[in-house]
């Protein structure tokens, strides 16, 4: 059985279609990553996962009970931690979490020593008697996350758990995660919009904007597709040129895509699986096109360019619009799958 599964899922507020037929599975004990930017679609999906919206059309089960047809088994078999805090600040962390455990229904008994677990866990047993007022953000997040775990749910939900904290705190919070999941083996069903975050913890990683899911895969196997190097160039010149050089240099022998930005501009990154060979043709081709390469770097392939390579447009804090902000040039479907087989589709439903 699944932990989550949805089946050609849809929202539509007032004939807008916030989520768009999304179908996919996430396995038990599984650490899953829904990505996209604010706008796409991420926490709509999660309110419907968690009952707090119901869908217009589709199908969603987690841990494998129908979120429409039976949402008092579904949110007993869960947790959810919210964007914004929901701990009280003028109770204690202990008075928070015993209030978490009330509105769960859990015996005193096993509440009292499961707050104790927690706390440990959490490292706040030495706070867990001073009022949450006086908690630093990273403090309440945790304590948020403590909320969640307290009854033991089959499933976590994390929507953008370290949004608005700085990155040392983001990344102590991860480290939190990473460990109560290897502790307790419950699945993790996450949003996010940090690349980082995905790539350290997830199992696997949707990628979804308008709405759509654009890819499924490990982060290894869809940074994997898109080659095994990043050229990036900047070049000097006309940008009508420079232009025509992003579009020549996606048609070349050894490239699997080019990301360029809109006009013509002076950054163009090229995605190969062998930077030795691309790199003269890059420069024969910039050469005869009247392009100078100002500078030249290589690096490993990133989820944000997995992301730009499905949306066309950079990921952090981009707002849902039509104006992309970016292009993507890539080979057909055909000509990739006969390369590489591109980025695999596992988790999505026929």
């Amino acid at each position: 059985m699944y932990s989550v599964e949805t089946a050609s899922l849809t929202k539509e507020f007032g004939g807008v279609r916030a989520i768009d037929g999304i179908s996919l599975r996430v396995e038990e004990g599984e650490v899953f990553g829904f990505l996209g930017p604010n706008g796409a679609g991420k926490s709509t999906t999660m309110m419907i996962l968690t009952t707090l919206l119901k869908p217009t059309s589709g199908r969603a089960l987690v841990a494998g009970h129908d979120v429409a047809a039976s949402p008092g088994d579904v949110r007993r078999s869960i947790g959810y931690v919210q964007q914004e805090s929901t701990a009280d600040e003028f109770l204690t962390g202990r008075e928070n979490l015993a209030l978490q455990a009330r509105m769960n229904r859990m015996p005193s008994g096993l509440a009292a020593s499961r707050i104790d677990e927690m706390l440990d866990l959490i490292e706040l047993a030495d706070k867990q008697h001073e009022p949450v007022l006086g908690y630093s953000g990273g403090m309440r997040k945790r304590l948020d996350i403590a909320g969640g775990l307290l009854h033991m749910p089959r499933v976590l939900f994390l929507d953008e758990p370290t949004v608005g904290l700085d990155i040392q705190t983001r990344r102590r919070i991860w480290e939190y995660i990473g460990r109560l999941h290897d502790e307790l083996g419950m699945s993790v069903f996450v949003s996010t919009h940090y690349m980082e975050e995905a790539d350290r913890l997830c199992d696997e990683v949707g990628i979804i904007d308008y709405g759509k899911i654009q890819a499924i895969d490990s982060p290894g196997r869809l940074k994997g597709a898109l080659g095994r190097e990043a050229v990036a160039l900047e070049l000097d010149g006309d940008g009508a040129a420079r232009e025509k050089l992003a579009a020549a240099l996606g048609a070349a022998d050894g490239v699997e895509g080019v990301s360029a930005p809109p006009g013509g501009g002076p950054g163009v990154t090229v995605f190969a699986h062998d930077s030795a060979t691309a790199i003269p043709r890059i420069f024969g081709l910039a050469e005869r096109m009247g392009v100078r390469v100002s500078s030249i770097s290589i690096s490993r392939p990133t989820l944000e360019d997995v992301f730009v390579s499905y949306t066309g447009r950079e990921l952090r804090d981009a707002p849902a619009r039509e104006d992309r902000g970016g292009r993507w040039r890539r080979r057909s479907a055909a000509a990739e799958a006969g390369k590489t087989g591109g980025p695999r589709k596992r988790g999505l439903l026929a």
